[in-house]
């Protein structure tokens, strides 16, 4: 970037739990940026002292909602431009690079949108369903309001221009127990809003539905090439979107 370019200054925010022996690394690559603020869910290790030890700020989980506990950081941060990261990414020089270069444009969008390269027992995944995925990843706060959902807003195109070039490395399943775990509490809570919604569980969300997710992930989106990898992650999503149907059938009948 040019020298003399003025920068405006960024918030990154970032869950943590747990991660005194990651959160060193996690604040050396954000550096770049003003402010650092960790929600913590009540760490029970040094997380905390090692973050405020390096000039983080940490604020307290008091809400289970992670929209919510998301958007009172935002609203306490003191910078317009918020990064929004997990603490398993990791960002390279040159995706930082592009961050500055796309805040300090004048004529700089709203928001931005990121997709991940996922790394899955330690190896690069390059097909299958993640690959294109898109998230919020950064946006000035002055003029996007955050919800935490990009499809519930309309107005919001996917433009060439709103999506960053360079990807962001993710390191979050270290292992078929860690990514089991997680989708597990992502079919419980996908579940309880389809509930919240009165949707009833049939025999397409049974048995079909699991079916060609399969399929177009391992299939038509060419996980098979990914070699066992992509069969694993293939198989497990599959049974994600089964157990959602089954932790939903299972609310309905009062059953644990």
């Amino acid at each position: 970037m040019p020298q003399n370019v003025i920068v405006p200054k960024i918030s990154v925010l970032t869950f943590c739990f747990n991660e005194e022996n990651n959160i060193k690394k996690h604040i050396e690559n954000v550096s770049f940026a003003d402010e650092i603020i960790f929600m913590d869910g009540e760490s029970t290790d040094q997380t905390v002292a090692i973050a405020k030890e390096f000039g983080a700020t940490v604020i307290k989980q008091n809400t289970t909602d992670k929209i919510q506990q998301q958007n009172i950081a935002i609203n306490q941060a003191k910078n317009d431009w918020i990064l929004l990261l997990n603490l398993d990414e990791y960002l390279s020089p040159e995706l930082k690079n592009e961050i500055l270069t796309k805040v300090s444009d004048h004529k700089n969008n709203e928001l931005y949108y990121i997709k991940q390269t996922l790394f899955f027992f330690k190896k690069k995944i390059k097909h299958g369903e993640f690959n294109n995925k898109k998230r919020i990843f950064l946006f000035d706060k002055k003029r996007y309001s955050y919800s935490g959902d990009e499809k519930r807003k309309s107005n919001i195109s996917f433009f060439k221009s709103n999506v960053l070039k360079n990807r962001i490395d993710s390191y979050s399943y270290k292992s078929f127990d860690e990514y089991n775990y997680k989708l597990s509490l992502l079919s419980k809570k996908e579940a309880l809003e389809l509930y919240d919604k009165n949707m009833k569980p049939n025999f397409y969300h049974f048995l079909l539905k699991p079916f060609f997710n399969f399929i177009n992930q391992y299939f038509i989106k060419f996980g098979f090439l990914d070699g066992k990898e992509g069969y694993i992650l293939a198989y497990i999503n599959s049974f994600a979107v089964l157990k959602r149907y089954l932790i939903l059938w299972l609310t309905y009948n009062k059953m644990e």
